[in-house]
């Protein structure tokens, strides 16, 4: 019985995600991540595939920005990752996946537990 009330305490200690993102402030890398060639690649083919709404730009110079919402606790471990819908579900799992595996030993100690913004730019030449 104990153990219910504390998953049920544990569940309901968690903030809501804001609806305005642009007051998050910034996931607290230790190191920031870089989007290097290989990770532009696979959006790069979702937009080529046709899987996402992106116009060809008339320069062929694509710049697709992708923000995700981070839920990080007091230990730095990132709880929740929510990408904000930019009409390309497979980018948008992707990038909250990159934010999930660059945050893994890699985030700020010592804060409560809040709701943080990362964002993802993916920027190629098609």
């Amino acid at each position: 019985m104990l153990a219910l009330a504390l998953l049920l305490q544990a569940t309901t200690d968690v903030p809501p995600l804001p609806t305005d993102w642009s007051a998050l402030a910034p996931i607290p890398y230790v190191d920031a991540p870089t989007i290097t060639a290989p990770l532009v690649t696979f959006v790069a083919g979702e937009v080529a595939a046709g899987r996402c709404a992106v116009p060809k730009p008339a320069d062929g110079h694509y710049v697709v920005r992708v923000d995700v919402a981070a839920l990080v606790d007091q230990d730095g471990i990132l709880r929740r990752a929510v990408p904000r819908a930019i009409d390309c579900p497979t980018v948008e799992q992707y990038s909250a996946g990159l934010v999930s595996s660059f945050a893994r030993a890699n985030l700020n100690e010592g804060t409560t537990t809040m709701w943080y913004r990362a964002t993802l730019v993916y920027d190629w030449h098609g």
